[in-house]
């Protein structure tokens, strides 16, 4: 299998992580879920990537697939006054990605990211690889230090 620039962003940073791919049902919408069914996972362990707008700047946030993001918590972190979800066909032309398969990693366009705390119950977490069907494992460190991250708590159940 080809590599990603997920894949190939972590290869040469020299981070250690588990490609895990699976058949992705087109009729899904929920990405996330349905990685961790798939992949027979706790699903608080798999992250699902979002591009906001915070006070016009565009943020990832990542949260576990089990909640949704607090975009007022998100806003309050960043020291903003509102955030928003970024226009789906905005968030693939910066990502490189396409919607359900948007990584953390690797994107066209570097953003400021936040990982919701959870992140840190963990000793490995799952994020989408770079397409629908794949996922990759690695350490909450690692997503951390890939991604350039800021954690806070910004999921809600």
């Amino acid at each position: 299998m080809a590599g990603t620039p997920a894949t190939v962003a972590l290869e040469a940073a020299g981070i250690r992580f588990t490609a895990h791919s699976y058949t992705h049902d087109p009729a899904n919408r929920n990405f996330g879920q349905e990685a961790a069914d798939a992949l027979g996972l706790d699903p608080e362990r798999v992250f699902k990537t979002l591009l906001t707008e915070v006070d016009g700047r565009l943020i990832v946030a990542v949260v576990p697939v089990t909640g949704s993001l607090d975009l007022g918590a998100l806003a309050s972190v960043l020291h903003g006054k509102r955030a928003t979800m970024a226009d789906p066909a905005l968030a693939q032309r910066r990502t490189g990605y396409v919607l359900g398969g948007i990584s953390p990693i690797g994107q066209k366009m570097r953003h400021e990211t936040v990982i919701d705390e959870t992140v840190e119950l963990f000793d490995t977490v799952f994020v989408s690889g770079g397409r629908r069907g794949f996922d990759i494992e690695l350490a909450p460190a690692d997503l951390i230090a890939a991604t350039g991250a800021a954690v806070a708590a910004i999921a809600r159940d």
